[in-house]
């Protein structure tokens, strides 16, 4: 269903993207190889509760999340990913195939880290853990509309 959804609002919206269709991937790396897209392209979406409020975050898959500085942002107490349990609830999804938007695709806030746009494009699992997409990162950024700051780190900087 979301996969669907995701197909006819990149279309409808004139959006040109490429799909793949692979084994079942649970991991960035696993995913990235499947598509045959270097890591650092991929879009990470991850869910989290900040404070009382679930919120979409995506990062360059070749990144790790700074839940300081999303608590630093928003001047959160506390942050949290959403349970296995509370994603399939909201979303129908399972983790890992999160796509990376929000409205009106899921209901969430979305907010970007600027190392998802440093690349000439983002690729990512479309609500399933076995469909990809691949779109220019022009066009996912006009059209996801993200809030965008900075809430990942490099690797090797943890």
């Amino acid at each position: 269903m979301v996969l669907d959804n995701i197909r006819a609002w990149l279309t409808a919206s004139g959006v040109a993207f490429r799909e793949a269709h692979h084994e079942p991937t649970r991991t960035s790396e696993e995913s990235a190889r499947a598509r045959g897209e270097e890591l650092k392209v991929g879009g990470k979406a991850l869910v989290i509760k900040v404070d009382a409020t679930f919120r979409l975050f995506v990062l360059s898959a070749d990144r790790k999340l700074d839940s300081g500085a999303i608590k630093q942002y928003f001047s959160a107490k506390k942050t949290r990913f959403a349970t296995p349990e509370e994603l399939l609830e909201m979303t129908g999804l399972v983790p890992g195939c999160v796509p990376p938007f929000g409205a009106p695709i899921l209901p969430f806030p979305l907010y970007v880290d600027p190392s998802v746009l440093e690349n000439p494009r983002v690729a990512f699992n479309a609500g399933s853990l076995t469909d990809s997409m691949i779109l220019a990162i022009e066009d996912y950024r006009r059209i996801a509309q993200p809030e965008v700051f900075r809430f990942a780190v490099s690797d090797d900087a943890k």
